[in-house]
């Protein structure tokens, strides 16, 4: 019996090893077939989906400095959907709503971006804290408002995106365990109500590993 409703989130522990960290990389299996066999439709749509995203992001950080940058921010959508999707099947560990592996991704992108900002574009980093038409008497103010809100994102990023994943998921469990004292009736009621759950859920993977890519291109093409 669950003595806590986060508890089916805990990861558990064989042999003093957690092994539920690896279903992080099962998505990495998944990945090589599509680059040794004939193009297949599934290989197609993945080439098409990182097209997409190369261009976008290239519009996002600028024509002269995207080359070979947007690789880095592909991959990071590619990690976090196949997580959040694996996280979908049942009995396989949701990586992504745990803030170790979501700080994980957002704190040493952010300290990179601060670290490159800050050695070599100083004079650009210091007047990137008052925006532009700002009133002289409420520099000092924007400068502590900006200033907090550029410390805070690594943890929004992270938060953002653990809290959407186990929202969902909870739900899902708790509706899934009202199951055994329900008539017939409600069952095929709740079992419609779970599917369209977990097609929400499916979106939600989707949209929160873009959310997350799109945000830390945002946040690298700020620096320069």
């Amino acid at each position: 019996m669950m003595m806590n409703l986060f508890s089916s989130f805990d990861p558990t522990s064989n042999f003093n090893v957690s092994l539920n960290w690896l279903s992080t990389l099962i998505g990495i299996l998944i990945i090589p077939p599509m680059f040794w066999l004939i193009p297949s439709r599934l290989n197609m749509l993945w080439t098409k989906i990182i097209m997409t995203l190369h261009m976008e992001f290239k519009i996002l950080l600028g024509n002269y400095k995207s080359q070979g940058s947007t690789l880095i921010f592909i991959a990071l959508f590619a990690i976090i959907l196949f997580n959040n999707f694996l996280g979908l099947f049942p009995y396989i560990f949701t990586s992504t709503s745990h803030m170790t592996m979501t700080l994980s991704l957002a704190l040493p992108l952010w300290l990179s971006f601060m670290i490159y900002g800050w050695t070599n574009n100083t004079m650009f980093m210091l007047a990137h804290l008052i925006p532009q038409g700002t009133p002289p008497m409420l520099m000092p103010f924007m400068v502590c408002i900006e200033t907090i809100s550029n410390m805070i994102r690594p943890g929004t990023l992270a938060i953002r995106l653990s809290a959407n994943m186990i929202a969902g998921h909870l739900l899902m469990t708790l509706l899934g365990n009202t199951g055994s004292m329900m008539s017939i009736y409600m069952l095929n009621v709740l079992i419609i109500v779970q599917i369209l759950l977990l097609t929400l859920e499916t979106a939600v993977s989707m949209i929160q590993s873009y959310v997350f890519a799109v945000l830390s291109t945002l946040y690298s093409s700020e620096v320069n």
